[in-house]
């Protein structure tokens, strides 16, 4: 080891500890002696299989091979989220990643759509969406330039294994084994990591990648918990995988049910199925008799429990630490945030990496971007469940519980007026706002007058040449699992 170089230990694998390993080694590794200490003997949640497109921008960072990674991780495309029986049982719409229809710089389009809408026109919004056309006909292609936006549903453990297969070879040395003891230096840093059988591993910055235990930011550090189940109470999910019984489509399907809400990704050889739910409001044995009932196909497993709060560290780097994946928080899965999570923490680390032990300017502004951006996901997240007409006492009790000031302010904003923005560390764009406000059942009281200068006949044909472009370039589109099976088929059969 040399001594002089500045010494990162992660503690704890999974996609977490791996990504940081991957990341770090490939941007810093001269600069670094990068240890990853983690035990077989200690399974990960592993149950984060759906992306957002910020996945295909850190692949990008990292170098990865596209082609390479889809096979060795059963991966599938995803153009977005089905989101289903939100609004009330039989509703339906579509979260598209991509833009929809098409502004102007003083009046975003769906200022014009609700005016196509007021005179009779128009059709629905998803009309204008080329990844919720693409995903609902499942088809999809890749290429340069990039004609859809997307993301991947993706096997967790594959992935965790498929990293480390990039960064034990570039350098970062893995230790086998369980952490018995975390040493403190006087100053209250942590200076070591002690495991089963005496070995001690001293580091200068640490990060911790142990879920939701969080043994070095909670346990040893102490830093604090910010607990946000009074406005998002769903506090357990049931997981299983099963045999694949149709085609994958492009895209996830959120599907909510009496007292919360159950997944669906695809994979090449498998299906992932997911059951959120409040234990106050439903018992783990109807959970997890419900969720049977609705898997598609043999089941490959029991189904595991996984419980958890909703919330967040008070501070994600604290002293000498960086608490990375669940160990730094957890906001539920219902928009695929959290491999974003750890991803856009890592690439921050990288932008302010602490080349010395002076790092406490740099842990604040680390702190107050991972809090600006995990509070904007909360809030996003709050409004699938508060905006809703469903009967049931869970369903009830969301819509008239309070919400977070941030949230009520863009909630009146565009009732008001249609108006949605995005700003700062913001994650969802205004399509996204857009897409679920329109799609939980918001309907504004007014739009910006601009659409309204413009006669009906140039109005509807200015919205018709955009639904015809995006029906040519549909037309183009192969279907999304020929496409796979072509680009990047995976190594396991699907009967597997």
């Amino acid at each position: 080891m040399d001594e002089q170089k500045f010494r990162v230990v992660i503690a704890g694998g999974g996609t977490a500890g791996w990504v940081a390993a991957a990341a770090l080694v490939r941007h810093l590794g001269p600069n670094l002696d990068i240890t990853l200490v983690e035990s077989d003997a200690i399974g990960t949640v592993g149950v984060g299989e759906s992306t957002i497109p910020t996945a295909w921008t850190f692949h990008k960072l990292l170098g990865i091979n596209e082609q390479v990674f889809l096979r060795e991780t059963n991966a599938t495309f995803k153009l977005g989220i089905a989101f289903e029986n939100w609004l009330r049982d039989g509703d339906r719409y579509f979260h598209p990643f991509g833009a929809i229809g098409r502004g102007l710089p003083l009046c975003d389009f769906q200022h014009f759509w609700l005016e196509a809408q007021r005179r009779g026109f128009g059709g629905a919004l998803g009309d204008y969406s080329l990844e919720t056309q693409a995903a609902l006909a499942e088809k999809f292609t890749t290429g340069d330039p990039m004609p859809l936006a997307y993301a991947y549903h993706l096997d967790a453990t594959a992935y965790a294994a498929f990293l480390r297969g990039l960064a034990e070879p570039a350098g970062v040395r893995r230790v086998e084994g369980r952490i018995t003891e975390v040493e403190q230096a006087e100053n209250g840093d942590i200076a070591a990591l002690v495991l089963e059988g005496g070995l001690r591993i001293a580091g200068d910055l640490f990060i911790d990648c142990t879920g939701f235990r969080a043994l070095l930011i909670e346990e040893t550090l102490k830093t604090g918990f910010g607990d946000w189940s009074h406005w998002l109470p769903t506090n357990r999910a049931f997981a299983v995988q099963s045999e694949t019984t149709e085609p994958p489509v492009p895209y996830t399907r959120a599907i909510a049910h009496g007292a919360g809400w159950r997944w669906r990704i695809p994979l090449q050889h498998r299906m992932g199925n997911g059951f959120v739910y409040a234990s106050d409001y439903l018992s783990d044995d109807e959970a997890r008799e419900q969720l049977l009932a609705a898997v598609p196909g043999r089941p490959l497993f029991d189904p595991r429990l996984i419980r958890f709060t909703t919330g967040m560290r008070k501070q994600a780097w604290n002293r000498n630490c960086v608490a990375l994946g669940l160990a730094s928080g957890f906001i539920e899965p219902l928009e695929s945030t959290s491999i974003h999570l750890v991803m856009i923490a890592v690439t921050r680390l990288l932008q302010n990496f602490p080349f010395r032990r002076d790092m406490a300017a740099l842990a604040a502004r680390f702190n107050a971007q991972s809090r600006a951006e995990s509070e904007h996901i909360r809030d996003f997240i709050i409004l699938h469940y508060k905006l809703n007409d469903r009967p049931e006492p869970f369903w009830r009790d969301h819509a008239a519980r309070t919400v977070p000031d941030s949230l009520a302010a863009r909630v009146d904003l565009f009732r008001e007026s249609a108006a949605a923005y995005q700003e700062g560390t913001d994650l969802f764009r205004i399509d996204s706002w857009n897409a679920v406000m329109l799609g939980q059942g918001v309907r504004p009281r007014d739009h910006h007058h601009m659409p309204a200068q413009i006669p009906d006949a140039d109005l509807e044909r200015a919205l018709a040449d955009l639904r015809g472009a995006i029906a040519a370039q549909l037309a183009k589109l192969p279907g999304h699992a020929d496409f796979i099976a072509r680009y990047a088929a995976a190594k396991v059969p699907a009967a597997a």
